[in-house]
């Protein structure tokens, strides 16, 4: 097997499409929402809609579609992105909350005394509609493959 065949590997296109809609339409959601583009969200984790979520529930979706919902495989993609979604809205997000408060902290200390330093990263995670989305893009994507390809 060659590395060209990673081309031809419509579940794992699917899911990468995934994945790439949702990191881009994080940009336009963005500036309707504060009026800025900021480029720098087509790189970065957090926000709506959650790209995480998207390309493990297109892998999973994808994989159920062309082997079967009943293989050994899909139960292993499934079990993968329910722990994925699972990180980004529980764990990231707590991550995201505890560095906006001590970034706040930070904030309080420095009102006289300015502290020189770097804030924390506070959108780490995502809220559960910011993963639903993301499951519900990679389910639709893989979906439209399996309709193309199959």
């Amino acid at each position: 097997m060659h590395l060209g065949g990673l081309f031809q590997n419509h579940i794992l296109l699917a899911a990468l499409t995934a994945w790439a809609i949702a990191q881009g339409i994080k940009v336009p959601l963005e500036f309707l929402r504060t009026r800025r583009w900021n480029w720098s969200l087509l790189l970065r984790a957090g926000g709506m809609p959650s790209s995480h979520s998207a390309l493990v529930t297109g892998i999973a979706h994808g994989i159920g579609l062309h082997v079967g919902f009943n293989e050994p495989l899909f139960a292993l993609a499934a079990t993968v992105a329910i722990v994925v979604v699972y990180d980004a809205t529980g764990i990231r997000r707590q991550a995201g909350m505890h560095a906006a408060l001590i970034n706040h902290m930070i904030d309080d200390l420095a009102a006289g005394h300015p502290l020189k330093g770097e804030q924390l990263l506070e959108v780490l995670g995502h809220t559960p509609l910011e993963a639903l989305a993301g499951v519900v893009l990679g389910l639709v994507v893989s979906q439209v493959e399996w309709l193309i390809f199959r």
